[in-house]
Formats: structure tokens, sequence, C-alpha cells
């Protein structure tokens, strides 16, 4: 009975866990959409320049920020259990560093086509060939989940060292580009780059739903397989996921590092590792996030604008410290 009481009051507390992160979600994006340069009164008609301050800049501004944070958040919880390692995130597969090299690559040999929608072509065609690369060597060398992971970590050096490169060649002007790109930022957004996260979407509600797959996977490979469930196949249907939200969130705002590590690490600490709940929570976290990173980025300076990836970067690394020693006090 007490066994009951207590697994229903821990149902309530995710459920009443979800409802509040949603609502500051709701609430954060109303002040998005006020704040800024100019200041716009929900309560008061609004003028045509208004109007289009909303529908053109900050609505799919905002929209990039809700898609990108709950990407990257879902990736990362995904990720920490699909490698039994709570300090996996996208980047550690070498996933990010695919749509980057890719995207570089593009900036550098076709000048022509290094338009927003060529970029998230890019960034989205190189997370798939470094997933690819990733199964094809599994598969061909039969790697355990901890090599696998060190295969993502390799890949992930390989990908900097390219981008490092890149920056020595480049001109002027490239450099800037690839500076900027890299430091993560969404203020280009535009309508038509939704077109990505028409794609973006489905996915992050598929892998929301594999919450009670993730929790027998928890247990282990060999009592996941005992429970009729086929690894190999569930694996890579993940991490194809995995890689389509990530090569997407770099397209639409670069690298953004710390919201796939930090936002599932700390909600597992504070709530558990219910991953039915956890996926959404993270998912709406990370939107959350990457929200409020992007208000303090656009607004904090009066003639410039912070860049994204730094914000999100400065407010994440303190947390995971604190996370990290926290984690290593209990033990």
């Amino acid at each position: 009975m007490e066994f009951t009481q207590l697994l229903v009051r821990k149902h309530k507390r995710w459920q009443q866990t979800i409802a509040w992160v949603a609502v500051s979600l709701v609430i954060i994006s109303g002040i998005y959409l006020m704040v800024g340069e100019l200041f716009i009164n929900p309560f008061e008609t609004l003028s045509s320049l208004e109007q289009q301050l909303i529908h053109q800049l900050r609505l799919p501004r905002l929209l990039s920020a809700v898609a990108i944070g709950a990407s990257l958040a879902v990736s990362g919880a995904v990720l920490q259990v699909l490698l039994g390692n709570v300090l996996a995130e996208p980047g550690v597969l070498g996933i990010s560093g695919g749509a980057s090299v890719m995207m570089v690559l593009l900036l550098f040999f076709l000048p022509a086509y290094a338009t927003p929608i060529g970029f998230m072509v890019s960034a989205v065609f190189g997370a798939m060939v470094f997933t690819l690369l990733l199964v094809v060597m599994t598969r061909a060398l039969r790697l355990t989940t901890t090599r696998l992971l060190l295969v993502g970590v390799a890949l992930g050096i390989l990908s900097g060292a390219v981008v490092t490169w890149a920056f020595y060649f480049s001109d002027d002007l490239s450099l800037r580009i690839l500076t900027y790109w890299l430091m993560g930022s969404i203020g280009g957004a535009s309508w038509y780059q939704h077109v990505l996260t028409l794609v973006m979407i489905p996915v992050i509600i598929w892998l929301c739903c594999q919450g009670a797959l993730l929790d027998k996977m928890m247990m282990g490979e060999t009592h996941a397989k005992q429970l009729g469930i086929d690894v190999e196949s569930v694996r890579w249907k993940l991490i194809l996921g995995i890689s389509i939200l990530v090569g997407g969130a770099v397209a639409l705002g670069g690298v953004i590092s710390f919201v796939g590590l930090v936002v599932p690490h700390l909600l597992r600490l504070a709530l558990g590792s219910e991953n039915r709940y956890l996926l959404p929570i993270s998912a709406l976290s990370g939107a959350v996030l990457v929200v409020f990173a992007d208000l303090i980025a656009r607004t904090a300076l009066d003639a410039a604008e912070l860049p994204l990836g730094v914000v999100t970067t400065t407010i994440g690394a303190p947390i995971f410290i604190w996370m990290l020693v926290k984690n290593h006090d209990a033990h």
C-alpha cells in the first residue's frame, strides 16, 4: 500500500513538473515577443511596425530557439541512456561535428550555395554521414556501446581539426562568417528556414514517445534482449533520429553547447530517471533554456548582440560544475 502511494506521489510530481515547465515556456515566450529594442505592449493596439517586428523577426526567431532547445535536450537525454553515460550529449558521438564540417566545406568549396537553405541541407547531410559512418564501423567491427562512445569522441576531434584548418586558410570575410556561426546565433532566423522545423517536430515527438523502451534499455542490453527488444535496430533508429535533430539544430543556430548535457542530467538529479516523463520535460526545459538564453543574447547590450552559444555555455558550465560536485559528494 505504501509503495503504491509512493508511486502515485512520484507520478503526480512528474506531471506537476511538466505542467510548470510548460507554463514557464509560455510565459518566457510571451516576454520574448514583447522585449527588445522596441518594447511591445500586448494590451495596446499594435502598430503596423510592431506587427511586422513580431511576425518577421521575433516570432521566427522564437520558434527557432524552441526547436533548437527541444532538439538538443531530447537528443542528450536519449544519448545518456543509449550510451549508459551521464556525460553523453549530441557532440559526443561526433554528430554535431559532422554537421559543422559539412557546413564549413560548403562555405569554402561551394560558396555560391552558402545560403541559409544550403547550410541547412549540408548540416543535416553532414550529421547523416557521420551517423552512417558510426553504423558501418560498429557493424563491421562489432563495437560495444563503450567503444561506440570512443569512436564518437574521435570523430568529434577529427571534425574539430577540419574546422581549425578552415580557420587557418580562410580569408577575412569567411573567417568572420565562420566565427560568428561557431559561436551560435539565431539572429538570421526567417520563416522559410522553418521548413526544417517541420521535419524536426515529428522526430522530437517520436523520441519523446520512446520513454518506456528506454527505461527497459537502462537495465542493460542483455536484459533488454531478454524482454524481446531488438537492441541493434532500436539503437540505430534512435541515432538516426538524433542525427536529424542535431543536424537541424546546427543548421538553424550553429554550435550551441551544454543544452543537451546539462538539461537532462539536471532533471535526472532532481526528479529521477523515468524516461517516459523525463523526455518530454527535457524537451520543454531545453526550449525554456534556449529562449531565455537568446533573450539575454539580444537584450543584454544596447549596441550589439551576444552570440547565443556563448550565453548557453556561460549559463551551463557553472551549473554542470555544481552538478559534478554534488554528484561526487553524494557518493
